[in-house]
């Protein structure tokens, strides 16, 4: 499964914090992990094999190479592993995707400042606060800011030159008491201010400061007998009072804590993550994660815990969970409450999660209920003796015998399993041959599952007649997979369907919802073989040209095609900008095919 070379690179690894990285065969990047000691948990991968599930085991059967890099601490680790698994996205990671939608606040860079509601972050337009977990949540700061505070929404430039010139007029909203009309200098900038000051307070979920300040205008208006003022505070107490009652969960006093949660089963992880300021609700959010390798809950809630801390840039010095979080910094502490009104902020973030979770699968059963179904109608359709559960299908592709490609899709239960879709390039055929094209692309399939011991699928569809599906079963033979595996043929023109040693064709019904997943298979086969001719017939038409020129070699080949990206361009370029990128001589000997090609 592995070479005993990646073994013994494997043991000498050290025995240190840091990140690996698994390449396979074509160098791709295909999983990043953190490891406390990173020769203990690479090892672990190559020993004892038989504890590892089948993703582990296809992952290890892929690794060709590995990197380290070295970490000062496991937390470090964690921070690197985060940042590649972002940068690469490798097929086996977990993979965390940054909503860059969440809508904000923004208390904007001017002169009288405005409060807007933005869902670009560009630090340089002004303060940003938030994001907002939805639309709603932001709009009720907005709604409260503007209830009590005379913010102006007019987009006018308020410098001093343009007031003083008087070029503006105050609008409506003046008349109606939401603007105190600073564009006509009716406003001071020091009065406008300290409104912004406290709008700030809001913004940063700081109640208290405003509800303490409210009350001790009240109190002050009424001592001195000033009873409307004193009502006027007290309406803006009241609002903020029915603000909070919509958003208060727990006692007051716990405050600047995040909570993050997990509920999970055998395929997904569902996690939800708060954050609590003054014993409310100000941000909260849950997400969806598929396992990629068992992962246990501890890993997934820290790799999330990490994106949401980013991803909110919470500085809150206290996480509470239902699991442990670690590595963490040494000023973040952990808590798993057990007792009280922390443990009521895990039970409602653990509601919000299993909410999800309970939603999702129902919607899983259902579209597995339906595919289900047509699996069912397929099978009957073509007389199946097992549900073709995973089929896989195989096409041809050639254009007057160049460049002979073919493709093979794999769906199961009725779905596209693109990443384990299939390339071939014809290795033993010369010439336009589709039936001995066949034979070789599936033989070589099949021999390679039986190899690896990997299963082997419950039907195998052809595209094409009698001559495609009897190749196809020649391969089956030499394999001793012949009557093993179901296969059938299928024609484009009547859509007639062949089986193995019989020369009359079935005709499915047109509106059979089988013949309808065995065309769409059929179709995404030819539409991945063609793409890929295309490709192919496009790489060899470019290098064909460059491949006349004497002492031009694939090195060079590769630099220009690097650098211009086409042909066209290379041929466009100048005798300068060839020889920045191969050199004077070689340049010249490029120059020559502009020079003969017009």
């Amino acid at each position: 499964m592995f070479s005993d070379e990646l073994k013994r690179y494997a043991l000498n690894l050290p025995d240190e914090p840091g990140v690996y990285r698994f390449y396979n065969d074509d160098d791709q990047l295909i999983y990043v992990g953190k490891a406390k000691s990173l020769k203990k948990r690479v090892n672990s991968y190559f020993n004892k094999t038989a504890g590892h599930n089948r993703k582990t085991l296809r992952l290890i059967s892929e690794i060709k190479r590995i990197e380290y890099t070295l970490a000062n601490t496991e937390f470090d680790a964690l921070l690197l592993e985060n940042n590649l698994i972002k940068q690469n996205q490798p097929r086996y990671n977990i993979l965390l995707k940054d909503d860059k939608t969440f809508p904000y606040l923004c208390l904007v860079n001017e002169r009288f400042p405005r409060i807007i509601s933005t869902r670009k972050f560009i630090p340089k337009q002004g303060e940003y606060f938030g994001p907002y977990a939805s639309v709603v949540a932001m709009k009720n700061v907005l709604d409260l800011i503007r209830k009590l505070y005379t913010i102006r929404t007019c987009t006018f430039a308020l410098t001093k030159a343009n007031i003083e010139q008087k070029k503006f007029k105050v609008c409506l909203e003046f008349h109606i008491g939401n603007c105190k009309g600073p564009c006509e200098n009716l406003q001071t900038e020091e009065e406008y201010n300290k409104d912004i000051d406290q709008c700030r307070q809001i913004l940063k979920g700081n109640l208290s400061v405003i509800e303490n300040y409210f009350s001790a205008r009240m109190d002050e208006a009424s001592a001195t007998l000033q009873f409307e003022r004193a009502h006027f505070y007290k309406e803006k107490l009241l609002a903020l009072e029915r603000f909070q009652s919509k958003s208060l969960v727990v006692n007051r006093s716990l405050t600047d804590i995040d909570v993050i949660t997990i509920a999970s089963n055998e395929e997904y992880a569902y996690i939800n993550y708060m954050v609590i300021k003054e014993g409310a609700i100000i941000f909260s959010k849950t997400i969806e994660v598929r396992k990629n390798l068992n992962e246990p809950d501890d890993e997934i809630v820290t790799l999330a815990y990490l994106s949401f801390r980013e991803q909110r840039e919470s500085t809150n010095s206290q996480v509470y969970s239902n699991v442990e979080i670690a590595p963490l910094p040494e000023n973040i502490s952990c808590t798993i409450p057990k007792i009280g009104d922390k443990k009521k902020l895990i039970a409602l973030s653990l509601k919000n999660a299993m909410e999800m979770q309970k939603e999702r699968e129902l919607v899983r059963a259902e579209k597995k209920s339906k595919k289900t179904e047509v699996i069912s109608i397929l099978k009957n359709d073509l007389h199946l003796s097992v549900d073709p559960v995973v089929i896989e299908c195989f096409d041809n592709s050639n254009i007057q015998g160049t460049t002979p490609v073919a493709s093979m899709v794999r769906f199961v239960n009725g779905k596209p399993d693109k990443k384990n879709y299939r390339h071939f390039n014809i290795k033993t055929v010369t010439g336009p041959n589709d039936f001995e094209s066949m034979k070789e692309i599936v033989f070589r399939r099949y021999r390679r599952l039986l190899d690896e011991n990997y299963p082997l699928p419950d039907l195998i569809v052809v595209d094409g007649g009698k001559g495609q599906l009897s190749s196809a079963c020649e391969a089956l033979q030499e394999l001793d997979l012949y009557k093993k595996i179901q296969i059938i043929g299928i024609a484009k023109k009547l859509e007639e369907i062949y089986y193995p040693e019989d020369s009359i064709p079935l005709h499915i019904s047109k509106k059979s919802p089988g013949l309808l997943l065995l065309q769409q298979i059929r179709d995404e086969a030819h539409r991945f073989a063609i793409t890929f001719h295309r490709q192919k017939r496009t790489k060899n038409q470019i290098h064909s040209e460059l491949d006349q020129l004497k002492g031009v070699g694939e090195k060079t080949i590769s630099k220009l095609l690097s650098h211009f990206k086409s042909i066209k361009k290379i041929k466009e370029a100048s005798l300068e900008e060839l020889e920045q990128i191969i050199g004077a001589s070689k340049a010249r000997q490029v120059r020559e095919l502009q020079q003969k090609t017009p």
